[in-house]
C-alpha cells in the first residue's frame, strides 16, 4: 500500500496515535490490577510465598503467545492481532473479578494468564507504531509509546481506592473494584483499534523498508534465527531488556508485600507504586529523544548504573520516602534499559526478521521475569528486604561483566587500549 505526502504523515500519526490511546487505557487497568495483586495472591493462598505466583502465569501466558502472536500479525495484520489481545485481556479482567467474590486463589491465576495473553499483543505496539514511520525517527517513536504507560502509572493505582470503594457500594469485594474497571476500559481499546487502526500498520509500513542488499545490490535473504541471535549487538539488545525486566520484577512484585508487612495502607501502597510506574513510563519519550542524540549503548549502561543504585536503595530504605526513591529509581533504570534495547534490536534486524525475532524476544523477557518473580516470594521469605535487593544488585552487575564482554568481542582491538 503506497500513500504519498501529508496522507502519508497523516495515517503515520493516526496509527501512532491510537496505538498510544490503546496502550494508554491497557496500561491504566492493567496497573491498576497489579498494585494489589500480590497483596490479593498472598490473601487468597495464604502464603506469602505464593504472592508471585498469579505475576509468573500471567508472564507464561505473556510468553507462551508472544510468538504465535506476532506469527498471527504477520499474516493477518497487525489491526485483528492487536484486537483479539484486548478482547482477551477484557475477559481476563472480568475472570478477576469472579476470583475476589469467590475467594480462589485458582481463578486469580488463571485472570492472570489470561490478561498476560493480552500483554503478548501489547508489548508488539512499540514496534508495530515503530515501522510505519522512517528508521530515523523509530527511536522516538518507540519511546512515544512506552510512554503511553504515564497514564497507566499515575492514572492505575490513583483509581485503586476510588474503585474499591465503588465496588463495595455496588455489593463487591473492595478488591474486585480495579478488575471492574479494567474490563470495561480494555473493552474501550478494543473498540479503538477496531475502528482508527487503518490501513493495516503490517502493509502500510513495508513502504518505509527498502529490501536489504549485499555489497552487490543483490536481496538478502532473512537470516536463521540461530545467526541473528550470534549477533553481538542482538545480544546486547536482548540482555538489556531481560536483566532490566527481571530486577524490576524481582524487586517490584514483593514491595507491596513488604510495605503490607509494615502496616502501609493501600493508599500507601498504591503511592509507591505510581512512582514507581512513573519512573518506568514518565521518561520513555525523552529517552527516546536521548539514544537519537548519544545512540543506545550509552543509554543501556545509564540503565545499570540506575539499577544498581535502586537495588540497594530498596534493600536498606527504612521509611517512605527512601522506599519511594527506591521504587522510582527502579522504574526509571527498567526504561532506560528496555527502550534503548528495543531501539537497539530494532536497528539490528532487517525487515524481513522483525516480526519474529522481537516476538521471540518478548518471550524471553516474559519467561525471565516469570522466573523472578516466582522466585522473590522464597527470596523475601528467607532475607526480607535485604535479600530480594542484594539479588537484584547480583544480576545487574553481572549483565554489566557480559555487556563488557560484549562490546570486547564486538571489538577486539579495543583491548589494551588504554
Amino acid at each position: 500500500m503506497q500513500i504519498q505526502g501529508s496522507s502519508q504523515a497523516a495515517a503515520s500519526r493516526r496509527i501512532t496515535s491510537t496505538i498510544f490511546l490503546s496502550e494508554s487505557i491497557f496500561s491504566a487497568a492493567f496497573i491498576a490490577t497489579v498494585t494489589l495483586l500480590s497483596v490479593n495472591a498472598a490473601t487468597l493462598s495464604g502464603a506469602d510465598t505464593l504472592a508471585g505466583l498469579p505475576t509468573t502465569l500471567g508472564l507464561i501466558g505473556r510468553a507462551a503467545l508472544a510468538v504465535p502472536m506476532g506469527w498471527l500479525m504477520d499474516r493477518s495484520g497487525r489491526r485483528i492481532g492487536m484486537m483479539l489481545g484486548y478482547g482477551i485481556g477484557a475477559l481476563g479482567m472480568m475472570t478477576g473479578v469472579l476470583a475476589v467474590q469467590s475467594f480462589s486463589f485458582a481463578l486469580l491465576c488463571v485472570s492472570s494468564t489470561i490478561v498476560g495473553i493480552n500483554n503478548a499483543t501489547s508489548q508488539q505496539s512499540r514496534f508495530i507504531a515503530a515501522e510505519v514511520w522512517p528508521s530515523d525517527q523509530r527511536a522516538r517513536v518507540i519511546g512515544f509509546i512506552v510512554f503511553a504507560g504515564t497514564i497507566g502509572a499515575v492514572g492505575g493505582p490513583l483509581l485503586v481506592g476510588p474503585t474499591s470503594a465503588l465496588a463495595m457500594h455496588l455489593g463487591f469485594e473492595a478488591n474486585a473494584g480495579p478488575y471492574l474497571l479494567g474490563a470495561g476500559l480494555l473493552t474501550v481499546a478494543t473498540i479503538l483499534t477496531m475502528l482508527f487502526l487503518r490501513p493495516d500498520p503490517l502493509r502500510f509500513g513495508r513502504q518505509f523498508d527498502a529490501p536489504s542488499r549485499d555489497a552487490h545490490g543483490n536481496i538478502l535473504a532473512s537470516r536463521t534465527a540461530r545467526a541473528i541471535f550470534a549477533d553481538r549487538t542482538v545480544q546486547l539488545a536482548v540482555a538489556s531488556m531481560v536483566v532490566g525486566q527481571l530486577v524490576m520484577t524481582l524487586i517490584m512484585v514483593i514491595t507491596p508485600v513488604h510495605m503490607h508487612h509494615e502496616n502501609h495502607t493501600n493508599s500507601e501502597i498504591s503511592f509507591v507504586f505510581m512512582a514507581h510506574t512513573l519512573g518506568m513510563f514518565g521518561f520513555a519519550f525523552l529517552t527516546g529523544w536521548l539514544i537519537s542524540q548519544l545512540g543506545a549503548r550509552p543509554m543501556i549502561a545509564f540503565g545499570a548504573a540506575v539499577l544498581v543504585l535502586s537495588s540497594i536503595m530498596a534493600a536498606v530504605a527504612a521509611n517512605m520516602l527512601t522506599l519511594t526513591l527506591a521504587l522510582f529509581l527502579l522504574g526509571l533504570g527498567w526504561s532506560f534499559c528496555f527502550v534503548a534495547g528495543s531501539s537497539l534490536l530494532t536497528s539490528a534486524l532487517h525487515a524481513g526478521e522483525r516480526g519474529r525475532i522481537q516476538g521471540a524476544n518478548d518471550m524471553l523477557v516474559a519467561l525471565a521475569s516469570g522466573t523472578g518473580s516466582l522466585s522473590t516470594g522464597a527470596i523475601f521469605a528467607f532475607g526480607g528486604m535485604i535479600a530480594v535487593g542484594a539479588v537484584g544488585l547480583g544480576l545487574t552487575l553481572a549483565f554489566v561483566a557480559l555487556a563488557a564482554w560484549l562490546h570486547q568481542q564486538r571489538n577486539p582491538k579495543a583491548v589494551g587500549v588504554g
